[in-house]
Parts: C-alpha cells; sequence; structure tokens
C-alpha cells in the first residue's frame, strides 16, 4: 500500500486533533495550530488529488484493517482529493481574512473555543468527502452541526443565539430523517459500507422485493439532507446564521457546511443506490422543482433585504437551488453543473462576506444600504473584492459565475422536458442577481450628491497587524474566482473523472 493511501485518514485524525488540543490552549496558540493543521490537511490534500489522478483509480482505506461488513472504510478518488483540497483551502483562506474579526467580536477567554469549533468542522467535512460507511456518515452530520451552532452562537449576541436556536432545531429534523433512512436502509439490505450496500440494493431492485421501504429509504435521505443543506422552503434559518455571525464564521458556514450535506447526498446516490435507479424514482423531479422555487425566492427575498449581510445569505439559498436544479436535471451534465457550481459558490461567498465586513468597518459598523455609499473608494481592496463577487454572481463573462450557469445551460439542452423551465429560471435569476448585486455594487461607488444628507462616517483605515493579511487574502480570492472561470474545462475533466470513479 502506498503512504499516501493514508492520507485522508491523516487528515481526519489531524484535525480532530488539533480541536481536542485547542481546548487547553489561550487564543493564539490555538489559532496557529488551526492554520498549521489547515496547511497540512491542505497539502495532504492535493497529494490525494495528484496519487488519484496519476493511478486512474480510487483507493480503499480500511479503518483496522477489518475488512467489511464488520470494518470501517475511507474511500479517496479524483473527486475526494479535488473537494478536499478545495474546501481546506477555502477553510484556511476564510479564517486568515477574518483573524482582525474574530478577536474582536469573540470574548477574549473564548477565542480559543472558536478554533476548536473551526477544527471539529474541518474534520466532519473531510469525513463526509471521504468516508465510505453511511453511519460514519451520519456521526460526523451531527459533529458538522454541534460545530456550526457553536460557531454560529459565539459572538454571544441575541440575533446569533436566536440564529443558532433555529437552525438546530431545523437541522435535527433533517438528521432524524436522515438517521431513520439509513436505519431503514440497513434493515433491507443488511449493510452499511456504501459498496456491499450497493449491492444488495441491486438485487432488491431487480427480484422488486422492498421497493416500497426501498423508496421510503431514498425519500427520507433526500428531505433530510435537503432540509441541513437549507434547500427551498427549508431555509429559514439561513439569513439569520450567515447575516449575525463573525465574517470568518458566515465565509465558512455559507460556503463549506451546506456543500458538506450535499456532496454526501450525491456519494448516496451514486455509490449506495445508483444514479440511473433514483431517476426511476422520480424523486429528481421533485428535487428539480424545489431547486428552481428557491432560485426565484431566493433571490426575490435578497431584492427585498436592507442589509448587505443578510442580502448576500438570501442569496445563498438562490445558490443553493441552483445546485439542487443541477441534480433533478438527471444527467451527467447536470451534476457536473452542480458539483462545479458548488466550487463557484463556496468562492465567490467567501469574496463577498468577508469583503461587505470591511466595507461595514470602513462606515463605523453600520449595516444599512446607504451608509455604504462611497465606500469603496475608502477601502479599494475591499471594494474591488466586493465589485467582482457580485459580477460573478450575476454572471460576468471571465468569471466563475459565468461559466457555471453557462454549464447548466448546456446541461438544460440535454433534459429534454426540462430545458424550457432550466433557461426560464437562469434569465429570470441572472435578471434578479443584477438588481440587487450590482445595486449594492453601484451603492459603494456612489458619493452622496450635493445636499443630501450623508448617514455614513468614513473612519480612518485600521492598520491592525492583520490588514495586509486580509488584503492579501482578498487578491487570492479574487485570483481563485478567475482561476475558476478560464480554467474551467480542466476542472470540468477533473469531475468528470471522479464521477466515473464513484
Amino acid at each position: 500500500m502506498s503512504f499516501i493511501m493514508n492520507f485522508p485518514f491523516f487528515s481526519i485524525i489531524l484535525a480532530m486533533f488539533s480541536g481536542i488540543i485547542s481546548s487547553v490552549l489561550d487564543g493564539k496558540r490555538a489559532k496557529r495550530v488551526c492554520i498549521f493543521m489547515l496547511s497540512v490537511v491542505l497539502v495532504l490534500s492535493a497529494f490525494v488529488l495528484y496519487y488519484t489522478m496519476q493511478t486512474g483509480e480510487s483507493f480503499t482505506y480500511m479503518m483496522g484493517h477489518f475488512p467489511a461488513p464488520w470494518g470501517n472504510e475511507i474511500r479517496a478518488g479524483v473527486l475526494e482529493g479535488f473537494m478536499a483540497t478545495f474546501f481546506s483551502l477555502i477553510m484556511i483562506l476564510s479564517i486568515l481574512s477574518g483573524l482582525g474579526r474574530i478577536t474582536s467580536d469573540v470574548e477574549p477567554t473564548k477565542i480559543n473555543l472558536f478554533f476548536v469549533l473551526a477544527d471539529m468542522l474541518m474534520s466532519s467535512l473531510l469525513a463526509m468527502i471521504y468516508t465510505n460507511d453511511l453511519f460514519t456518515g451520519y456521526v460526523f452530520v451531527e459533529i458538522n452541526t454541534i460545530a456550526t451552532c457553536g460557531m454560529i452562537m459565539i459572538r454571544q449576541n441575541g440575533h446569533g443565539i436566536v440564529a443558532a436556536i433555529r437552525y438546530f432545531v431545523l437541522s435535527q429534523i433533517g438528521s432524524g430523517l436522515f438517521l431513520i433512512g439509513i436505519s431503514l436502509l440497513y434493515d433491507i439490505t443488511g449493510q452499511l459500507l456504501m459498496v456491499p450496500a450497493r449491492e444488495e440494493v441491486e438485487h432488491i431492485i431487480s427480484t422488486g422485493t422492498y421497493m416500497i421501504p426501498f423508496l421510503l429509504v431514498i425519500g427520507l435521505i433526500s428531505i433530510g439532507l435537503g432540509i441541513k443543506s437549507g434547500l427551498y422552503p427549508f431555509h429559514s434559518w439561513i439569513p439569520d446564521t450567515y447575516g449575525y455571525a463573525t465574517p470568518a464564521a458566515s465565509a465558512i458556514l455559507s460556503s463549506l457546511v451546506s456543500k458538506g450535506y450535499i456532496i454526501l447526498l450525491i456519494k448516496i446516490y451514486y455509490r449506495v443506490i445508483g444514479f440511473e435507479n433514483i431517476i426511476n424514482t422520480h424523486i429528481p423531479d421533485v428535487l428539480f422543482g424545489f431547486g428552481v422555487v428557491a432560485i426565484i425566492m431566493g433571490s426575490v427575498d435578497a431584492i427585498r433585504q436592507g442589509d448587505a449581510r443578510r442580502m448576500i445569505a438570501c442569496s445563498s439559498v438562490a445558490q443553493i437551488g441552483y445546485i439542487y436544479m443541477g441534480i433533478g436535471l438527471e444527467t451527467n451534465a447536470g451534476i457536473v453543473a452542480a458539483i462545479f457550481h458548488i466550487l463557484t459558490h463556496a468562492a465567490t461567498k467567501a469574496m463577498l462576506f468577508l469583503s461587505v465586513a470591511s466595507l461595514y468597518e470602513t462606515v463605523g459598523g453600520k449595516t444599512d444600504l446607504y451608509s455604504l455609499k462611497g465606500a469603496g473608494y475608502k477601502n479599494i481592496i475591499a471594494g474591488g473584492t466586493f465589485l467582482i463577487g457580485s459580477l460573478s454572481m450575476v454572471g460576468f463573462p471571465l468569471l466563475s459565475g459565468f461559466v457555471s450557469k453557462a454549464f447548466f445551460a448546456a446541461a438544460a439542452l440535454e433534459s429534454g422536458r426540462k430545458m424550457v423551465f432550466t433557461l426560464a429560471a437562469l434569465v429570470i435569476s441572472t435578471t434578479l442577481n443584477a438588481v440587487y448585486f450590482l445595486r449594492l455594487a453601484v451603492n459603494i461607488y456612489a458619493l452622496p450628491q450635493k445636499g443630501e444628507p450623508s448617514r455614513g462616517h468614513f473612519f480612518p483605515e485600521e492598520r491592525s497587524p492583520y490588514t495586509r493579511t486580509n488584503s492579501l487574502v482578498s487578491i487570492m480570492l479574487i485570483a481563485l474566482n478567475l482561476f475558476l472561470g478560464m480554467f474551467s474545462s480542466q476542472l470540468v475533466n477533473v469531475i468528470q473523472r471522479g464521477l466515473e470513479m464513484f
């Protein structure tokens, strides 16, 4: 066995033990441990991606070297290595850019807890990406939920606590449905490992036995993970959750948390049920309908917001709708478009949340849209980052958002009866995106006219130790967005190779 085959296990364990160690450290040391861990995980994940690309095959790592059905397994292929690399990159950039606000938003005695939560969140995301065991997937879904709740409420203000409670209640409903689903699947297949479970599923379909419980399993798993990922109409927790957390947490939660659940759902569809069997159940039709409605209603809700953070958060409802619409197209091209949009959304939402937080600081912490007038001139890098992120969300050429929508349009042409609805949703969404994103982008570069009262007050730019770091991270996020847009064909090839290994 190649030594690189140990890297997925090392990554998960390193993230978990970093959280344990950080619980007894002060904030400064916990920060160093977290950044070190994320850097190592990024390198290890890149090696896994390189190894699987070179060999052209996935590999399985048996925990304790006990085979199925007793052992637990980790499985890594091109797609798993790619997503782990990308997720760890977004995580480290979000934390580096938000360090200054972490120290001001969180009580000094609790700063280490923020990094404990970040460590545990990273371990759960990696486990959902790599696991080949359904129950292990559920365990880390719950770890992800707990870490997310802690990250939402760590500022200890009223909005954050209410948002965390709302998220926890809805999330536990989703977790409960998911657990019932995998319990029923175990009952009818006798397997929890994904590959043996797939073999039993094929036997069930060929013989026609347990078909009603089988349909119930797929429905429960789909609804459960749909609720946890914020699919409309189970989205009510998103605006407060993303809008009132500290900027680093907002960037991490909007970019990564929901996407981990969606990756797990796609894995179950492909590796356990079989995507062709999923199509025969017509459940993708339901997901497609919810996705299209989410695209429209999320954009409408975003237009009605007067706070930029809540506007960006409501936009996430629409972007999650894009992903489920792609899954619902029932084609390989639709799944590829959905996965590419996960990358696009993760990179762009990190840009938007982190840059708008810097713009708010420029106007003394005021949160209404009018007070941001002219803020882009005061904080040039934050203003430019927000502008590019906004253009990406609208679908400006060369940026990742444009390419993502082009992939959805191309996938729609292969979908037959869903083509018209998909193209209509893309047109309407793009128009609505332009209304609220470009309105704010123009606003931050619009100075109050002569005689117009100015409610915003420009504060001197803060020269903290993190100023240069924030600027560097912003430039890196811009470069990442351009990279996704300009090298999309190569990235799509990676995604397609990964899906073939599923």
